[in-house]
């Protein structure tokens, strides 16, 4: 055990062959902390006998009290094999699935990492996330088998078993890691053969067959977990090997030549013994950093494969990237720490730490001089206290009255010097106080390229960064020092501190050399949650951090004093850069959400909002659940089963829903659902029918959203005539691939031609819902980018956008309850628009005769037009157009004459009369169909033994959740349940499973997808049957109705439910003696 300086530290950080950066990734519970206490022990910085119980880089007072870790906190530690020194970087991060977005900050820094696998639980879900992970950023893992002691202690395996159950969890875990290489290989195949297809034009038949072609060809025997390769140690971290008898206890001791000492000999409990013999006979900090240090790469072993993917932001290749850009790679793969190799930075998450445990604040031991200072000062103070003292008694005992006024004189300046140095103290005092109670941010980062110096001028490069773009405008060679013009997404800062990360303290350092990982103040103002630093303008920023959790709980917060308002603003600002995951929203009610990945995270979140940056008292809302809205095609059968249309109706039908979807007049509905409906000036006409989307298609929709927004960007440029970097091939390839995806799925006769006449997707123009035009004269299509083509003049170009605003706002918020709409198409059939054009004529002849008029009478402009044509809402028209328009010369002209020539009236702009006449029509449509409330799901996975069975499937149920399937874990007694759960059942599921099972089972709930609730939320009885079944009032259970109105109520929106039922059976006020 050595107590390591930090000298030795900085002196190892200069040999990038020498460091190594790693994390320890796991399921929850399968032991990564208490595997790192060891490993921390072996440094000295804990004593071995408290390794596994303190839990040293659990930090918060809450990891603590729950007993799993919330935040990955790293430390550096000094490893000796035979002559050769290593600097271990080690970062430790949760493995609950609520803080997986701590993983993904973890594993960029890395270079390598040790999978932790519980002996008995064997490969869990969240094992399967890490894995996936970690192979998505291409870094090298190891494999630790712990909790080795659980099969003899509790499972009872003879050795036999035991190996048989080892060598199934490794087949487990590399089957995970051949499927992960083999979609691998297939997608490389599958790319190489689209490259070639176009080159060779011969077809080889037998080719459709060979489905397992290129895998045959690779290696990959090098990426299987094997104890021959030495890429496994079996391990029990907490240490608790199981012998009990005593006389081969110290047999074992003088065969193997320990030293137990006479404390732990003495004592009762076998488990001590065990540590005593088994922490020196096979330690295990040694097996598993000897394995890290020859297994795992340094950096400079970083693969060309994985920089080339760090560089490549989106859809960009490595080709498409600048020249000087391209250049950057020899630096990554080189690691350089020379001086003239560019400062290249990943800052992947900031965290807060209190202001007091920065280097700067620290106490400090006192030297002689401020002793010596300190006792001058109070002595001078006392003899002040003294001559005040005396200034007061004698003007009480001199006579005569000048005394007395100079003694008095005296007195006051004295005691007013007093009182100026005592505030004086009191401030600094406060100052002090108040810059300790203060949170500082920290922004942790790795090194790829160059020394990082303290003081140091650096870029910070935002997400959006184009070198391509900066390198036109930026002088050749200049620095972040110079003065610079300003550019988008791009800041110059200042590297104020730098830190070496040491788990719950932090060391001051002057300079960090390229691969390693360390911490850096100052960049509070420039990062919020990760970005790129670099002293060269001609890098990228590197492609965003990949996130398994979905954050999906919102709660609305408020101070519980409404003053503290400004203090809750600040907090929630200090939260969101804190917390790689979460989201802070001020919605449109101006209610201050926070939106968490889940009910653990959302706990901590609160915590850290009332103690840490807000501290103050706030209130929070019930979780707002979000919800979608659809509609589905007419049910056949009924609520009873009875098929539709064939039962007799009764007298009394209810009214209910014929009011719930009461259309006004002026509107009208044909059989079908199709709705057609005028602007209030009566000049334009749009006929709009909405159908539901298939499932598949609406998949398709959500999965592709980000290629939907680089259509989105690239079409409004094409529209606009600005200058865009030219689309590559391999994105206008997945665009054909997804267009032509979409054609497959949407086939028949009423989707005939569909797919060519998308004219945009809702709601935020990249959402699951389409807009289909269907009427004659118009042909624009989100596919101009596949095409190109120019835009064409039509008489709807000028207010296809009011169109299209309309139907977004209309998908953004349903009729039901405001949420947005899912799976939805509507359909314009028709729009009219002569009325129109034939005002637009009239205005322009009337126009064409002022002008002409004009020389002629020498009067006013504005008293010459008519009185159905105000001037302001002419310019505000021209301003509408004018935004609507092409080319710049060409919009000038044309918004000139269309402000001349366009009606504006009382109603307003005609493109605002459009775009709501367009929202209500989609609404109208969708009424008129059968409504549905579709339900956030998540997947749930439990793990139970036989006995509490029985209770985890009663709370399932309970909770309206639905059970997909149930298998036994080879080898043990537990079973693991699959099951779905709506997000608005979930809250307090995994408390009330834990609590009826006596804490021996335990869920991960992980968001899954979107599914539609079977009721109908307006379901009232109309037939006899139902009318029998249901009883005249229907009051029975309608969960959808229920969602439905609680949304509402909630939004402040009108619900429709009596307050006084039965009205009879209340009791009266008198009581029966």
């Amino acid at each position: 055990m050595v107590v390591t300086s930090l000298e030795k530290m900085i002196g190892l950080q200069r040999e990038p062959t020498s460091i190594r950066n790693i994390c320890i990734l796991a399921h929850v519970d399968h032991g990564k902390t208490t595997l790192a206490d060891c490993l921390i022990s072996s440094n000295g910085i804990i004593s071995n006998r408290l390794a596994g119980k303190l839990r040293y880089l659990d930090s918060r007072e809450d990891e603590q009290i729950r007993g799993i870790t919330m935040k990955s906190s790293a430390i550096s530690l000094h490893f000796g094999k035979g002559d050769q020194e290593y600097l271990i970087n080690l970062i430790d991060s949760p493995g609950h699935v609520d803080f997986s977005s701590e993983v993904s900050t973890a594993v960029r820094l890395c270079d390598g990492c040790i999978i932790v696998l519980d002996a008995v639980e064997g490969v869990c879900p969240q094992t399967q996330a890490v894995l996936r992970q970690a192979w998505l950023e291409n870094i090298r893992p190891v494999l630790v088998i712990n909790k080795i002691d659980r099969l003899i202690v509790e499972l009872k395996l003879t050795p036999q078993e035991a190996y048989s159950h080892l060598k199934n969890i490794l087949e487990q875990v590399n089957a995970i890691t051949g499927a992960l290489f083999t979609s691998k290989v297939l997608e490389e195949r599958a790319e190489r053969e689209t490259e070639t297809q176009g080159i060779s034009d011969s077809v080889h038949g037998d080719q459709v067959y060979d489905w397992s072609a290129g895998l045959e060809d690779t290696d990959d025997s090098h990426l299987y977990f094997s104890p021959d390769q030495g890429n496994v140690v079996f391990a029990s971290a907490i240490d608790g090997w199981g012998f009990g008898d005593k006389e081969k206890i110290d047999k074992i001791v003088t065969s193997l030549g320990l030293k137990v000492g006479a404390r732990e000999s003495r004592h009762a409990d076998p488990k001590v013994h065990l540590n005593a013999i088994c922490s020196q006979w096979l330690p295990i900090s040694q097996a598993v950093l000897s394995m890290v240090c020859s297994k795992l790469p340094s950096p400079l072993d970083i693969t060309a494969e994985r920089v080339e993917k760090l560089m490549c932001v989106g859809a960009r290749t490595f080709d498409s990237l600048p020249p000087e850009t391209q250049e950057l790679k020899k630096m990554f793969m080189k690691c350089s720490s020379e001086d003239t190799a560019p400062v290249i930075v990943f800052v992947s998450k900031m965290f807060a730490v209190d202001s007091k445990t920065l280097p700067c604040n620290k106490p400090r031991p006192l030297t002689q001089e401020v002793i010596a200072q300190r006792r001058e000062l109070a002595r001078r103070r006392h003899a002040e206290k003294l001559i005040a003292s005396q200034g007061q008694e004698l003007p009480e005992q001199a006579l005569s009255g000048n005394e007395s006024e100079l003694t008095v004189k005296t007195g006051e300046t004295k005691g007013d010097e007093q009182e100026l140095t005592s505030q004086t103290e009191s401030m600094t005092l406060k100052t002090v106080e108040q810059e300790a109670d203060k949170e500082s941010f920290i922004a942790f980062a790795r090194v790829f390229s160059g020394v990082v110096r303290r003081g140091q001028k650096i870029f910070v490069l935002g997400p959006k960064y184009d070198p391509a773009e900066s390198l036109n405008k930026l002088p050749s060679g200049c620095s972040a020092a110079d003065d610079l013009p300003s550019i988008p997404h791009m800041a110059c800062c200042t590297l104020e501190n730098l830190y070496l990360l040491m788990g719950r303290g932090l060391e001051d350092l002057e300079e960090v050399p390229s691969g390693n990982v360390l911490g850096i103040g100052g960049l509070q103002e420039f990062v919020l949650k990760s970005a790129t630093l670099s002293t060269s303008p001609a890098c990228p920023p590197f492609t965003p951090l990949n996130f398994e959790a979905t954050p999906i709980v919102r709660v609305a917060v408020e101070p519980k004093h409404p003053s503290e308002m400004p203090q809750l603003v600040r907090g929630m600002k200090l939260l969101n850069q804190a917390d790689p995951c979460v989201q802070v929203l001020i919605q449109e009610t101006g209610e201050h959400v926070l939106v968490t990945a889940g009910e653990v995270h959302l706990q901590r979140c609160l915590d850290d909002l009332k103690e840490r940056f807000a501290k103050i008292q706030i209130s929070v809302s019930e979780p707002i659940i979000p919800f979608r809205e659809t509609i589905t095609r007419p049910p056949k059968v009924d609520m009873v089963n009875e098929e539709i249309g064939k039962q007799q109706k009764v007298a009394v039908i209810h009214q209910a829903k014929e009011d719930q979807n009461k259309i006004p007049e002026g509107v009208q509905v044909d059989s079908d659902g199709l709705i057609t409906m005028s602007t209030p000036n009566k000049y334009a006409t749009l006929s709009v029918r909405a159908m539901p989307l298939p499932e598949e298609v609406t998949q398709l929709l959500e999965e592709n959203s980000d290629l939907i927004r680089t259509m989105e960007q690239f079409n409004s440029s094409l529209n606009e005539d600005k200058k865009m970097h030219e689309i590559n091939q391999k994105i206008l390839d997945r665009i054909q691939e997804f267009k032509q995806k979409l054609e497959k799925n949407l086939q028949g006769r009423k989707w005939r031609n569909a797919v060519d006449q998308i004219w945009s997707f809702g709601p935020r123009k990249c959402g699951p819902n389409i807009l289909l035009s269907k009427f004659e004269g118009y042909k624009k299509t989100v596919w101009q980018c596949l095409d190109k083509t120019p835009k064409e003049v039509s008489k709807y170009r000028d207010f296809d956008n009011s169109i299209v605003s309309g139907f977004q706002l209309a998908t953004l918020s349903g009729p039901m309850c405001e949420e947005p709409l899912m799976g939805v198409c509507f359909i314009v059939e028709k729009w009219d628009m002569s009325k129109a054009e034939e005002q637009m004529s009239a205005n322009r002849q009337d126009s064409e005769e002022l002008d002409a008029t004009e020389p002629t009478k020498n009067e006013d402009k504005v008293t010459s037009l008519p009185s159905s044509y105000p001037t302001e809402s002419s310019s505000e028209n021209k301003k509408l157009q004018d935004g609507n328009q092409g080319s710049p010369n060409s919009s000038e002209k044309s918004s000139k004459r269309k402000g001349e020539t366009l009606l504006a009236d009382c109603y307003g702009p005609f493109s605002g009369q459009l775009i709501a006449t367009m929202k209500e029509a989609c609404r109208y449509a969708l009424q008129v169909k059968p409504q549905r409330l579709m339900a956030a799901m998540y997947t749930c996975e439990i793990m139970a033994t036989a006995e509490v069975l029985g209770r985890v499937y009663a709370v399932l149920s309970k909770r309206e959740g639905r059970v997909l399937q149930e298998e036994m874990k080879e080898g043990t007694d537990m079973f693991i349940i699959k099951a779905v759960l709506p997000v608005a059942e979930s809250f307090g599921f995994a408390d009330e499973i834990r609590k009826r099972t006596s804490g021996l089972a335990s869920p991960q709930l992980v968001f899954s997808h979107w599914e539609i609730i079977s009721g109908d939320p307006f379901w009232v009885p109309t037939t006899e049957e139902e009318y029998l079944h249901f009883g005249e009032k229907a009051d029975s259970e309608n969960q959808a109705r229920k969602y439905m109105n609680a949304v509402r109520k909630r939004k402040g929106l009108y619900v429709e439910e009596k307050i006084v039922e039965h009205a009879e059976k209340q009791r009266t006020l008198s009581r029966n003696k």
